[in-house]
């Protein structure tokens, strides 16, 4: 069963003021959606965009894996542990929150900024926090985060191009950029799609395009972490 949401029904958020544009894939702070609270372990997938000199000054997490995947520009990544990052196109940052850490993310470039956040429910809440960043990760290598059982594939495509979609109890497809026909259904920029038992599903760029995809084992017990 494949459920697509489209870019423009995710809820806003952030402060336009303080130079900061949210929308978000899953209930959210206000916004509160009974019915769109996970998609198995997947609870946020947010995608933020931040004008230069804004950010999201210090503030905490605890239970969460944090991936982020930067789409256009720089993320400037600051933690209590002593890491001081620069994220760029291409590169896959994990902050495993674990009982508790607290982080700054910035735009301290001269351009525009926009990257995705997507926070997964561990397995077993608790622990040490702990920090990665893969550089320039590349199409063939997927990204494992095993404390959510979970793992991130990315895929780049020409326009033809055909890509096999992981089998899963749960497949979560969001496109980062151009245009994808997804089990023959065509998603664009911002465009997602929850597949429950995928199998044989395949993903075509009716464009060149970038494309996510979260292979999951299911959903995890317990309250929301945040």
């Amino acid at each position: 069963m494949m459920d697509v949401r489209r870019a423009d029904e995710r809820f806003p958020g952030g402060d336009r003021a303080a130079g900061i544009e949210s929308w978000h894939a899953f209930s959210f702070g206000p916004h509160y959606d009974p019915g769109n609270l996970r998609f198995g372990p997947l609870i946020a997938c947010n995608e933020e965009r931040l004008a230069p000199g804004a950010g999201f000054d210090e503030h905490p997490h605890r239970h969460t894996e944090i991936v982020t995947w930067v789409v256009e520009g720089e993320l400037t990544h600051r933690d209590a542990a002593g890491h001081d990052t620069l994220v760029r196109p291409g590169d896959v940052q994990r902050l495993s929150s674990a009982s508790g850490v607290r982080h700054v993310e910035r735009n301290d470039g001269v351009g525009p900024l926009t990257f995705l956040q997507m926070w997964l429910a561990p397995l077993d809440p608790g622990g040490d926090p702990s920090y990665e960043i893969v550089h320039g990760i590349a199409d063939s290598t997927p990204y494992a985060v095993p404390q959510a059982g979970a793992m991130l594939h990315v895929r780049r495509l020409l326009a033809g191009e055909r890509t096999a979609v992981p089998d899963g109890p749960y497949v979560y497809a969001h496109v980062v950029r151009g245009e994808v026909r997804l089990d023959g259904v065509e998603l664009g920029p911002g465009d997602a799609a929850r597949i429950t038992d995928a199998k044989d599903v395949e993903a075509v760029g009716v464009t060149g395009a970038e494309l996510l995809l979260w292979e999951m084992t299911g959903p995890q017990a317990g309250r929301l972490p945040g």
